[in-house]
């Protein structure tokens, strides 16, 4: 799986309801070289895939990112600068290592990234927990680790030098085994804690239907809820249709909340039949918001900007334009930064209050 594509996904992955959830605690970093006018290295935290801290070289800084975070500042006083120090460590080691594995791979200029994702996840009903560590390099995987079995997987023949050193490091397999098992989870549960009248919200969203052309596919765009499990589909009377229809990916909004959209090919739909076809948008276990099929409710893309269907002036329209262009912009800067997504695989992050999972650089390959 390409490196960059989960760093988009890891932004988009589930969130907890309010109901009994898996709570989950990422890092993500990303160091890269030959990017001009960009951080040569970055860390971001985040808990059930909220942004809760974050660093970059130019600062040289850990910054909070939600105001929950105050508490834990406030109750560990050594908290940012513990975590700036070990983030300093990283980008360090990072640095030295994206240059080794460019000259594993035989590479010398252009531009080149190092990735790591690193967390635990951990439900709160039934306490069950799981570590994750993953390494990506220049868009792919490259090594990961395996808490339950203490040993690393090699994705490419170029890390299986790594893979045995690592191996034969009996301290840095119980290190990592400690953290990703027992501190992480600790951790977790304190940011869930601190971070809970945020973190366990519900929102419902704003729901349109919009169309690019009179030949186009209707589109059900539901924008502003939170958390991500939810359902978006269409129906003809109870029953839901899955033939012409195409569900578009869950986004992030830049306000924390999310958006997403499903399209239905109304090409073969007669007009007295399209009051029987309903968009259903549902949180998982909560309301349902059900918008029925209505060309006069329709927002469209052609003639003036902001006109609806039946003619009348819809000035909301553009701005779902423009929000939906933010989005864009902020999805894009976040796969450049590194947020380096994983759909529903596991990876790395820095460890709060000074643990700290700094392992060795790698050593050039001497073959």
């Amino acid at each position: 799986m390409k490196s960059l594509d989960f760093l988009l996904l890891l932004a988009l992955m589930s969130l907890p309801d309010s109901s009994a959830v898996t709570h989950t605690m990422k890092y993500f970093y990303t160091a890269s070289s030959g990017v001009p006018n960009f951080p040569e290295f970055v860390s971001v935290g985040m808990v059930d895939d909220v942004q809760m801290v974050h660093y970059d070289s130019n600062t040289g800084r850990m910054q909070p990112k939600q105001e929950w975070m105050k508490e834990v500042t406030a109750d560990y006083p050594q908290y940012l600068d513990t975590q700036s120090q070990n983030a300093f460590g990283h980008q360090q080691i990072f640095k030295t290592n994206i240059e080794i594995l460019k000259q594993r791979f035989n590479q010398t200029g252009g531009v080149h990234m190092l990735q790591r994702m690193y967390g635990c996840e951990w439900d709160d009903e039934t306490g069950e927990k799981n570590g994750f560590d993953q390494d990506g390099f220049d868009g792919e995987d490259f090594i990961s680790f395996k808490p339950k079995e203490g040993i690393f997987v090699a994705a490419k023949r170029e890390a299986e030098i790594t893979k045995h050193k690592w191996d034969q490091d009996v301290a840095l397999i119980e290190q990592q085994k400690s953290y990703l098992t027992q501190i992480c989870i600790q951790w977790l549960q304190k940011y869930v804690n601190y971070g809970k009248s945020s973190l366990m919200r519900t929102e419902l969203p704003s729901v349109s239907l919009l169309q690019k052309t009179p030949s186009s596919p209707v589109s059900c765009h539901a924008t502003g809820f939170y958390p991500d499990r939810a359902t978006l589909s269409w129906r003809k009377g109870e029953e839901e249709l899955h033939e012409d229809v195409d569900h578009g990916e869950m986004l992030l909004n830049p306000d924390g909340t999310f958006q997403m959209s499903v399209d239905l090919n109304v090409s073969s739909v007669p007009p007295e039949d399209w009051s029987s076809y309903k968009c259903l948008f549902q949180l998982s276990g909560g309301e349902e918001i059900t918008t029925t099929l209505d060309k006069n409710q329709i927002r469209t893309n052609w003639g003036k900007p902001g006109v609806r269907g039946d003619g009348a002036e819809d000035p909301s329209n553009t701005a779902v334009i423009a929000a939906v262009a933010v989005v864009v912009l902020v999805l894009v800067l976040v796969a450049v930064v590194g947020f380096l997504l994983y759909r529903k695989k596991k990876g790395k992050c820095t460890k709060p209050e000074g643990h700290s999972e700094v392992k060795e650089p790698l050593k050039p390959n001497p073959n």
